[in-house]
């Protein structure tokens, strides 16, 4: 059976994302970047975490230098990505993620 591209099972690796579930702050809300390896080593990718019922963040990416390039979410800096080969991440490659909040 083929993969299509909304089929993320097959090669992010979400047990190995950093930053999504801070060891200290169980409760916290607010919006939050994690890394997500790509386990065809091709390209990790960014995912912004939101809260339950908020409207999903604006992503931006803003170049720093040559090979430095910032993700915003609603204009707040969540990642900071540095790339050897200078390619810019694209807003289409950022995945959003809501987060259920414990009431």
């Amino acid at each position: 059976m083929a993969h299509s591209q909304l089929d993320t099972t097959t090669h992010y690796e979400w047990a190995k994302a950093k930053s999504l579930l801070p060891s200290k702050a169980h409760c916290e809300r607010g919006l939050k970047g994690a890394l997500i390896p790509d386990a065809r080593g091709e390209t990790d990718h960014i995912a912004v975490v939101y809260d339950e019922g908020e409207a999903p963040p604006e992503i931006t990416i803003n170049k720093v230098s040559v090979s430095v390039h910032t993700v915003l979410a609603n204009g707040v800096a969540v990642a900071v990505i540095a790339s050897a080969n200078g390619k810019a991440p694209n807003v289409s490659d950022v995945l959003l993620v809501e987060r259920w909040v414990l009431s």
